[in-house]
C-alpha cells in the first residue's frame, strides 16, 4: 500500500516557524500514532562529536508498521530527546503522505508563498512610487 521511505534529519537542520501560523493552520487531519504501531531501534550514530557519538547507540530508527515509513533521528546526543524528535518527525512524514495538500507542511508552504508575494508586491509598489516622486520633483 505505501512505499517504504526514510526521512533523516541531521543536527544542522532546525526550522522554526512564527507562532502566528498556529492560528491559521488546520491540525485536525494530523494522524495520531499508537505505540503498538511503532517499531523502535537504537543504532550507533555518526558524524561530528567523536567517540561520544560514535560509540553510543543514541540514534533512533522508528518504523511505522502499518505504512512501512521509516524515520531516523540523530539530532541530539541524548537518546530520550532523539526518541521524542523521531516521533514528531514520523507524525509530520505521515501527515504529508496521507493528507498531501491538506498537510500542515503544505499549509505552511502556502502561507509562506502568500507572504512572499505580498512583500514582493509592496516592494514593486514602493519602487514605482519612488520613481513617480523623482519625476515630480525633477530629480530624474
Amino acid at each position: 500500500m505505501f512505499s517504504t521511505s526514510i526521512f533523516i534529519l541531521r543536527r544542522s537542520l532546525c526550522v522554526s516557524y512564527p507562532s502566528a501560523f498556529k492560528h491559521t493552520l488546520d491540525y485536525s487531519r494530523v494522524p495520531k500514532i499508537q505505540e503498538l504501531d511503532l517499531s523502535e531501534q537504537f543504532v550507533r550514530g555518526g558524524g561530528p562529536g567523536g567517540s561520544a557519538v560514535n560509540k553510543n547507540a543514541n540514534c533512533v530508527v522508528l518504523t511505522h508498521l502499518p505504512t512501512g515509513t521509516v524515520v531516523k533521528c540523530h539530532i541530539s546526543r541524548s537518546q530520550d530527546e532523539n526518541r521524542k524528535l523521531a516521533r514528531e518527525m514520523l507524525i509530520e512524514k505521515l501527515d504529508e503522505t496521507l493528507n498531501g495538500e491538506q498537510s500542515v507542511a503544505a499549509q505552511r508552504r502556502r502561507l509562506e508563498e502568500k507572504k512572499y508575494k505580498r512583500n514582493e508586491y509592496k516592494k514593486k509598489k514602493m519602487a514605482q512610487l519612488k520613481i513617480e516622486w523623482k519625476k515630480r520633483e525633477g530629480l530624474v
